[in-house]
């Protein structure tokens, strides 16, 4: 199956989703993903505001978005590696994922040269791309936050509460939401009123 899987880099949910998906991958899942970003900070947008993609100044967390689509797109063998870095930067190390300094780090982390994902950022490619990405995630399958899995049957909106341990246990879990997407469509809602802890 071919799966798109919606992230902002200021979501823990969203980062637990690339996680379980980019593990389960690594099993040798005959799945194909394709990433694709997703800015909460354009969500909260006040009215005639102008997007976040547009020349100016940057919203909460779209540089890290251009630097992640930057790699995703000029150095792609470079780009599950400097993703999931820069979720480390944001929520193991608490580090501002909006300072060039971070990010420099994050894909330095991945084996990049951050001078090179630097120069691709500000050529404005990234920009484009987040547009693009959120566009179509918003006026193709009405997405409305992260992580929102997109198959070529439907779009769901998910939040899984833990990591996954182990790549089997990955496997599982992805498995088991894509079969609730594609496999029982009578299912729109499922939320608990209480998360046990």
């Amino acid at each position: 199956m071919r799966f798109a899987l919606t992230f902002d880099y200021l979501c823990p949910f969203a980062r637990i989703a690339s996680e379980t998906a980019l593990m389960a991958l690594e099993t040798g899942d005959d799945h194909q993903l394709d990433l694709r970003a997703f800015s909460l900070t354009q969500v909260h947008l006040e009215d005639g505001a102008p997007p976040v993609w547009e020349p100016g100044e940057r919203g909460r967390g779209v540089l890290a978005l251009e630097w992640g689509l930057a790699v995703r797109d000029a150095f792609p063998e470079r780009f599950l590696s400097a993703h999931l870095a820069i979720y480390r930067a944001r929520f193991d190390h608490s580090r501002d994922i909006g300072d060039h300094a971070v990010l420099r780090a994050a894909v330095e982390e991945a084996g990049l040269d951050p001078a090179a994902v630097e120069r691709v950022v500000a050529g404005g490619g990234p920009r484009r791309a987040l547009q693009v990405d959120h566009t179509w995630a918003v006026e193709q399958h009405r997405v409305f936050g992260v992580p929102t899995w997109v198959t070529d049957r439907r779009a769901v909106f998910t939040r899984l509460m833990t990591r996954p341990a182990t790549p089997a246990e990955a496997r599982a879990t992805l498995d088991r939401v894509l079969a609730l997407i594609d496999d029982w469509p009578q299912l729109n809602e499922f939320k608990q009123t209480k998360v046990p802890r």
